[in-house]
């Protein structure tokens, strides 16, 4: 009776009977949002042509789209988690992601599909949240740590096979990389149902910010259209002019209303943390180089060498697969060399390996020997970034403010991407040629290295005392 009680009450409290069983389906949850994202870098040229051969940069708003209004919404979606409950809001994200995702596969148009990729985005930023927020506040405090590397490991294994996957599934069409996701969120609503046990903040707080979010999704869209745009309009065109401005007057506006909100997208109490603070700028400036380079290499091969969709996906593969070995080497690491120091080394071989590609590509493909290598680096130095920056952020939050955190670092991050798919788009412009081709890949590749390189000055800031390292 004793023992039946104590159980009960673990239960009560939000601490699982079954921890590795909730971990399981939190982490499969992230694995579907995730997927999703590498299988639609390689249906690009398919949506494109399928869509009467609109542009990349028609073509990039379906990426954009997503990781703006994902950025925008993880925040208030957050701390809504944080209190009404995290298991009804995971639950909500995914029934709405894996609805959209069939929409998506139904979309007659580039509009439309872009439409319904605002749906998943909004079921995403539900979700994740509350997905890392139920494992952080959930899991045992010792296992804590390790389980924030697992779910975000798991993430970054659908790096992985997302390419390859999506390369298979293009083959039939490029819908079924959307229908894919509907018996994996199906599977993950069953058993999230039965095993989750409930987690919330019982402390009363206000609404979050509604007006801050928008005004912040205004931004990065304005910010995001003036750079994809830029080259086709003209840099002084008078909508590149305006897009500016209003980037401007929205980040002005999202600034003045967090300042004056009780409860603001990002809560000041929480950038005084500062592992809190460094895992942000990180998380944003790694996340610029990640996407674009992941997108640069896909269209080098199919646009470049010519590569058919399956033959791109198992090549692009190879990178990421290196990512939760070395995230297991960086778990290990941490133990004797501090967080930050591993997470610049990722950052600076991330950069390396996409500039020892721009020095070796040519115009007879031979991927052994000039991309093979420094994807591989490059996957190297997501495994031991990526899954620390992540867990890093989260490490010395309390318990209550998991799922806020999580979704602040995961905001950064996906501004990060949209920002490194626009810049991507700005630099390649429309190239006539090999030569032309070449030359705008290469500038492509460094460019991105730069900013590789400042988030490895950005993660050395991350370390925190060792004496308040959690688990």
């Amino acid at each position: 009776m004793t023992e039946l009680t104590d159980r009960n009450r673990a239960t009560e409290a939000g601490t699982p009977r079954r921890p590795g069983v909730v971990l399981l389906v939190l982490s499969l949850a992230a694995f579907m949002a995730s997927l999703d994202v590498f299988i639609v870098n390689v249906a690009f040229d398919d949506i494109g042509q399928d869509f009467h051969g609109v542009g990349l940069a028609e073509l990039s708003w379906v990426l954009n789209a997503y990781t703006i209004i994902y950025a925008a919404l993880l925040v208030p979606a957050g701390r809504i988690a944080d209190r009404y409950g995290r298991k009804g809001a995971f639950l909500t994200g995914l029934a709405l992601f894996t609805g959209a995702s069939a929409a998506c596969a139904l979309a007659p148009g580039i509009w439309w599909l872009v439409a319904f990729r605002v749906l998943q985005a909004i079921g995403a930023a539900i979700l994740t949240p509350a997905s890392l927020g139920l494992v952080v506040s959930t899991m045992p405090v010792a296992q804590r740590a390790r389980s924030v590397r697992i779910w975000a490991a798991t993430g970054a294994l659908a790096a992985a096979l997302g390419p390859a996957v999506g390369g298979l599934l293009v083959e039939a069409s490029w819908r079924w990389v959307f229908l894919v996701n509907l018996p994996v969120g199906i599977a993950a609503l069953i058993a999230g149902a039965l095993v989750i046990t409930r987690s919330v903040d019982e402390t009363p707080s206000p609404m979050p910010d509604l007006v801050g979010a928008a005004l912040l999704a205004v931004a990065i869209g304005a910010l995001t259209l003036g750079l994809v745009e830029g080259t086709d309009w003209g840099w002084s065109d008078p909508r590149i002019i305006a897009a500016w401005v209003v980037a401007a007057i929205a980040f002005a506006g999202f600034v003045v209303s967090s300042a004056r909100h009780a409860v603001p997208v990002i809560d000041p109490a929480l950038l005084r943390v500062r592992s809190f603070a460094f895992s942000n700028v990180t998380a944003l400036l790694f996340a610029i180089p990640f996407a674009g380079a992941l997108l640069a290499n896909i269209l080098w091969l199919q646009q470049v060498w010519g590569y058919s969709a399956i033959k791109t996906g198992f090549a692009v593969s190879t990178g990421p697969l290196m990512v939760p070995i070395f995230a297991a080497v960086a778990h290990r690491l941490s133990a004797r060399i501090p967080v930050g120091a591993i997470i610049a080394a990722g950052c600076v071989l991330f950069g390396f390996g996409g500039v020892l590609i721009a020095l070796s590509v040519d115009a007879t493909p031979n991927y052994a020997t000039e991309i093979l290598p420094g994807w591989l680096i490059g996957g190297i130095g997501v495994g031991l970034a990526l899954p620390s920056i992540l867990s890093s952020a989260t490490a010395e939050l309390p318990a209550t403010q998991a799922a806020t955190g999580s979704a602040v670092v995961n905001m950064s991050r996906q501004i990060g991407m949209a920002l490194g798919v626009s810049l991507l788009v700005a630099i390649l412009g429309t190239p006539i040629g090999f030569t032309a081709a070449h030359s705008a890949f290469q500038h492509a590749w460094w460019a991105l290295a730069v900013v590789a390189v400042g988030a490895a000055l950005a993660a050395l800031g991350m370390s925190p005392p060792r004496t308040s390292q959690v688990g």
